[in-house]
């Protein structure tokens, strides 16, 4: 019997230096020789110690006679990765961890607190010495954890807890409610603190740039995703629920999560930290079909195995492929070939009557969003030069997103991160810009899994530590304290750690009252009246 690694896998590999027999891959998160979304465990070399799924942050792992149903096709997946890729002695994990640094020697605001933030605290934190503050403009942590991953995705959101470990350390200052531009410049945090590396994400969707985009009934797909999720700049939103087809323009792992979320009984989706105001209107949804429109074929569906073979399970939905180039090649990488059979199965399966439908349409554009004073139906191009039109009063964009300008910081439009080098920004000339830096997807784009910022943060850090070693970072500051002073006097009221688990706490309270996770609260104000308390 072996381990196998599921669905689950969040890529940041805490695993693999817990092998004894080294039998996990890719074994470094920057390998780029078999790109894939997840790792992989060497069955015939695996000694069923079980030391992985002891450090796997997300429950990911089982052993080999404990899969359930819905995930034994992950048995097949990873065997097959090491029928293609024979296991190879690995790269080292890491490089040494740094020498400790004197008390004071080295204090880093890091502007962010979701995975690249925290992935890049704890980098920083395996050096004795070093005083990190946390910066975010909400009053809660995790960003995208607690925001963005899908509410029947509840083990991928228990990374949090060795997050929590870390923000919890008292080398660690929490500022939460805290936003650069509105309460602190980026001046400020320079001027107490050695470095500055900002994890910010990319905030913006997208657009499709074609006629009738901004109707009402046409949605980035982020703003769906932050109303299920309670994000409190999103709870406020309504979504027309009233038709029985809905089209998501994008195949991504985003617009598989908004598909879910539109179609799985509410009965499921009530024992989730799902936002009580989207389960309420989701109970009364009359929606049946999902659309997920993708300009290209199967073979370059953008999301990923785990989360395409995991719908096959979905209780009352069928899936639906409407393609014929469905064959692999031997030339396709693992993830290719087992997308394309998976999407090859599905279309060859009859519908069950009365079952809801996930709908994949592929090589298809959206030329227009039709409608007057709302939107009714999206028009869409094949190929061929053939056109129809889609009915539906709910469209969602999800073909990605952008980050934001931080002022007084360089930035390029047309990629929309922060011009840098290896996570050390660089100024419109091309030159370092002493102190600063960045990591996650304001670095490299809006690509990876959350497991994928733990490398580009350590690289990041890296280059901060270089940095460091070149007494570019050295200089006298104002006393650690000085930053909350300064942020008082502008009126700020700062969450620290102790009153974010007073929230914490109390979302858990209710959410046990009702049999749930949590309840998060969706409104600032009464997070913040919690957090006084």
């Amino acid at each position: 019997m072996s381990h196998v690694i599921t669905q689950n896998c969040c890529k940041d590999a805490s695993c693999v230096p817990a092998c004894p027999v080294d039998c996990i891959r890719p074994a470094h998160p920057r390998d780029r020789t078999a790109p894939t979304d997840m790792l992989f465990i060497d069955p015939d070399t695996c000694i069923d110690c079980g030391a992985c799924m002891e450090e796997c942050p997300v429950d990911a792992i089982y052993y080999d006679e404990d899969l359930p149903a819905e995930l034994e096709i992950f048995r097949d997946i990873n065997a097959r990765y090491f029928a293609r890729h024979p296991l190879e002695p690995s790269v080292p994990q890491r490089p040494d961890d740094h020498d400790g640094v004197d008390r004071g020697a080295l204090r880093v605001a890091i502007v962010g607190a979701g995975p690249a933030a925290c992935y890049a605290a704890a980098a920083l934190m395996r050096t004795d010495g070093v005083e990190i503050d946390v910066y975010d403009r909400l009053p809660t942590p995790f960003g995208l954890i607690r925001a963005g991953v899908a509410p029947d995705h509840q083990h991928t959101k228990s990374v949090v807890d060795i997050f929590a470990r870390m923000l919890g350390d008292k080398r660690v200052a929490c500022h939460f409610n805290v936003e650069v531009g509105r309460d602190v410049t980026h001046d400020d945090l320079a001027s107490h603190h050695h470095a500055v590396i900002y994890a910010v994400g990319a905030a913006r969707s997208r657009r499709l740039e074609i006629a009738g985009e901004d109707l009402p009934g046409s949605h980035p797909a982020a703003d769906f995703v932050g109303w299920y999720n309670g994000h409190p700049e999103h709870s406020g939103h309504t979504f027309d629920l009233s038709c029985e087809r809905a089209v998501i323009v994008g195949n991504g792992n985003v617009a598989l999560d908004a598909a879910r979320v539109l179609l799985l009984p509410t009965e499921d989706l009530a024992t989730t930290d799902i936002a009580q105001h989207a389960l309420d209107a989701l109970a009364r949804s009359s929606i049946r079909e999902v659309v997920l429109l993708g300009r290209r074929g199967p073979r370059h569906g953008a999301y990923s195995v785990g989360e395409f073979a995991a719908l096959e399970h979905l209780p009352g939905i069928d899936i639906v492929v409407e393609a014929d180039e469905t064959g692999s090649s031997p030339d396709d990488d693992i993830a290719t070939a087992l997308k394309l059979e998976l999407a090859h199965r599905c279309a060859r399966r009859a519908p069950t009557p009365g079952n809801k439908r996930i709908v994949f349409r592929y090589n298809v554009s959206p030329t227009e969003i039709v409608g007057s004073g709302h939107a009714t139906g999206v028009v869409i191009g094949a190929a061929d030069g053939t056109s129809e039109t889609l009915t539906t009063r709910l469209i969602l964009r999800s073909i990605g997103y952008r980050g934001t300008p931080i002022p007084a910081l360089p930035f390029d439009e047309d990629s929309g991160v922060i011009p840098n080098d290896g996570g050390r920004v660089l100024d419109d000339a091309g030159a370092p810009v002493a102190g600063v830096y960045v990591t996650g997807w304001i670095k490299r784009g809006p690509r990876g899994v959350i497991g994928s910022n733990r490398a580009c943060a350590e690289e990041t850090v890296e280059r901060l530590w270089q940095d460091f070693d070149r007494g570019l970072l050295s200089r006298p500051l104002p006393d650690r304290g000085a930053i909350g002073q300064l942020l008082s006097t502008r009126g700020a009221e700062r969450v620290g750690w102790e009153q974010w688990r007073t929230i914490d706490a109390e979302e858990r309270r209710r959410g046990s009252a009702a049999k749930r996770p949590r309840v998060k609260f969706v409104d600032v104000a009464e997070m913040l009246a919690e957090a006084r308390k």
